[in-house]
């Protein structure tokens, strides 16, 4: 987490950046199901965010639905308290684990990440799988953004751009880079969503 955080703040300072393009970066880090039980987790968050110098809302925990089930009550209550300190929550690999729908409205959580395998089925004359169509629409009812894992080809972005999907993320835009390559990336106008 203070890597992360750390990371974001040298980001920020980096001069060859433009504002437009650095507000719009933003860090996301996954939340194990350990660490959400952890009763030190949100002050470690609190600490990492404050000694970074970054907005807590440039920085989304994701958890994935199995490690929210754990303990539901727990983890409701840690949540609420990462909301408090200004962070943003995804719900990772969303649709993979449960089929009861309704811990959404007890959760703060402000995105569902399709899970990669959803979009995989994407492609090749096929249309949009109807679960996929599902999630975006939930997602748009429950005032959620939807992103997309595992976008590689351009075919993927176009149909989800067409259902409404704004973000995304997969090889299509970028393999992982060393954090010094991030910035050459960004400095020469690579848009940082679906929607750029």
């Amino acid at each position: 987490m203070a890597e992360a955080c750390r990371q974001l703040g040298a980001w920020n300072a980096e001069e060859r950046l433009s504002g437009a393009r650095l507000q719009r970066l933003s860090m996301w880090v996954n939340m194990s199901a350990r660490e959400l039980q952890e009763p030190e987790f949100v002050q470690t968050v609190a600490d990492a965010v404050k000694s970074s110098g970054i907005a807590p809302e440039r920085l989304t925990l994701e958890i994935t639905e199995s490690g929210l089930m754990a303990d539901l009550d727990q983890s409701t209550a840690t949540l609420h308290r990462l909301r408090a300190l200004g962070a943003r929550l995804a719900i990772d690999d969303f649709d993979t684990g449960y089929s009861s729908l309704s811990y959404l409205e007890r959760l703060p959580v402000e995105v569902l990440k399709i899970d990669r395998s959803f979009t995989a089925a994407i492609g090749h004359g096929r249309d949009v799988p109807l679960l996929v169509r599902s999630i975006v629409k939930l997602g748009q009812t429950l005032h959620m953004e939807v992103l997309a894992e595992g976008i590689e080809t351009a075919e993927q972005l176009t149909r989800l751009r067409a259902i409404d999907c704004r973000l995304g993320q997969g090889f299509h835009f970028s393999q992982a880079l060393p954090a010094v390559e991030v910035i050459e990336l960004l400095a020469h106008g690579w848009p940082s969503a679906m929607s750029a």
